[in-house]
């Protein structure tokens, strides 16, 4: 898919939050990382393009993860700013999609309006912007109007993005960690950083999995994550320099 001009503006930095799986942390971690940030003398702002398992509300479709990212950015934003896909359903985006489409209740996903939400946003000039995804890094989106599969990293992709990998820190995440950071690798990004988050904490050989990360990930390690109650009081994790995020 050819690029489509919508880079941040000048002195923005933009990231692309993706995980090892889904349900590893993304959000919270996001969170806690704008949370970072604004504390660092940043403005930011959060885009979550994509979202299924939606409430119906009077206001439309409300995610719970978009929500969280609305409220930890430092920047007005719209609901609809954030989370411009939604579904209801809490299934795979592109299956959810399929359903509406079948009875006649809705249209295919376009890259095309992931772009133009994201350059929206650009134009706010928040000196932080991240994108989370869903889902791991090669969510598919479905067919788009002219038949061609699409996949959300497509998204990243175009638009060069660096990538914030999270680390669910459980039995199997090596495995996983590698095989997704190989993934954003071989699709030509660079892996700004990763993230080592305590889904477990009492993990056997925890420390042990983090040095091997650190020894097999050529990325740097940005956090490690305590399991905690919220974003807010795990913010000083982050070492924001090693994502060139100094004041």
């Amino acid at each position: 898919m050819p690029r489509i001009d919508t880079q941040p503006s000048q002195g923005q930095q933009a990231f692309f939050v993706t995980g090892t799986d889904t349900e590893v942390g993304k959000t919270f971690v996001s969170c806690a990382l704008l949370a970072a940030c604004a504390d660092a003398g940043f403005s930011t702002a959060a885009y979550k393009p994509v979202s299924a398992g939606c409430e119906v509300t009077p206001n439309g479709l409300r995610n719970e993860d978009a929500l969280q990212l609305q409220q930890a950015s430092n920047i007005a934003l719209a609901y609809n700013e954030v989370n411009p896909i939604a579904f209801e359903e809490p299934i795979a985006p592109h299956l959810a999609c399929a359903n509406l489409v079948a009875m006649s209740k809705g249209q295919p996903i376009e890259l095309s309006s992931i772009h133009r939400g994201f350059s929206a946003l650009a134009a706010k000039q928040s000196d932080v912007l991240l994108v989370e995804g869903a889902g791991g890094w090669r969510l598919p989106l479905g067919q788009n109007n002219n038949g061609q599969e699409q996949f959300l990293s497509d998204f990243a992709i175009a638009e060069k993005l660096p990538v914030i990998l999270v680390v669910g820190m459980r039995l199997g995440c090596i495995n996983h960690a590698l095989l997704t950071a190989q993934a954003i690798e071989q699709d030509g990004l660079k892996i700004a950083g990763w993230v080592a988050n305590m889904l477990e904490p009492d993990m056997p050989f925890l420390e042990e999995n983090i040095q091997s990360l650190q020894h097999l990930l050529t990325a740097p390690l940005l956090a490690r994550i305590p399991k905690a109650h919220s974003p807010e009081s795990v913010k000083t994790s982050f070492e924001l320099q090693q994502l060139g995020l100094i004041k």
